[in-house]
């Protein structure tokens, strides 16, 4: 029996009070920021060779199925409005196509050749990079996608909570983040999910300030697309420039980002 698959710690769960219930999901969930300390040096590893390959013009892509392939969808489209890269730079993927975003899509996680048709698409070249994320480490999909990928030259990486998987064979850098059984067993929802959720956020932020996309601590690129976004950028610039609030956000809409902003007004 798999880790992801093995018994939870705790029994007869529709007896518990609620505040028992909560606070045994929370000592659950503190395990999972340790089990990432211990694999930090991987991450890193993988991290190191995307920004490579990225500042040669490659992409990043994530592909999963179900909870995992949500995730990885959740991530690449958060990289465009934080730090301005265009929504080709980071591509989330998951089996069964957009339709299985909401709604699950039956045995679409079982095609083994269809990871790699969905990626082709893209036309994928020998600077992107696939990441195939995966709790239990044994989804076809993924499977399939990082072995073709694998074979067209790409580099090949992974998130799974399984040790010794087959996506983690499939892959040139797994990550193996072992947060241990679930509260509710088998629900990989949980405890995976949210190991994954934070492997990701590390890859794609580590990346891209990497990549020139932060400055400082702060989202210099990030878009204007909502109210809240153009007070965060008018205080980024009140602060970093010394200026009114007033004149802060006139120069923000008119020059629409904090670095051209920053790069006018600043030596």
């Amino acid at each position: 029996m798999t880790t992801t698959e093995s018994n939870s710690l705790y029994s007869d769960l529709e007896k518990m009070p609620v505040k028992e219930l909560l606070t045994n999901i929370n000592a659950e969930d503190q395990k999972v920021a340790f089990a990432i300390k211990k694999v930090i040096q991987d991450i890193e590893k993988l991290v190191t060779e995307i920004v490579k390959r990225m500042k040669a013009g490659g992409r990043l892509f994530y592909i999963g199925a179900g909870t995992s392939g949500r995730l990885g969808i959740v991530d690449a489209s958060e990289c465009p409005p934080t730090f301005g890269v265009s929504h080709d730079l980071v591509v989330g993927l998951i089996a069964g196509g957009d339709a299985a975003i909401r709604k699950a899509v039956e045995f679409a996680e079982d095609d083994k050749k269809q990871a790699w048709k969905d990626l082709s698409e893209y036309n994928p070249t020998k600077n992107d990079t696939l990441i195939g994320i995966a709790a239990s480490g044994r989804t076809p999909y993924v499977i399939g996608g990082l072995e073709k990928a694998n074979q067209n030259g790409l580099l090949t990486g992974c998130i799974v909570c399984n040790a010794g998987s087959e996506v983690a064979k499939a892959s040139q850098l797994p990550i193996e983040v072992i947060v241990g059984a679930e509260f509710v067993t088998g629900s990989t929802r949980m405890k995976a999910g949210t190991a994954q959720k934070l492997v990701l956020n590390m890859i794609s932020t580590s990346v891209m300030i990497q990549l020139g996309r932060v400055k400082g601590n702060k989202m210099v690129d990030m878009q204007l697309s909502n109210q809240k976004l153009i007070e965060r950028g008018t205080r980024f610039l009140r602060e970093e420039l010394e200026i009114s609030e007033e004149k802060a956000k006139e120069l923000l809409l008119k020059y629409g980002s904090v670095r051209e902003v920053l790069n006018k007004f600043r030596s």
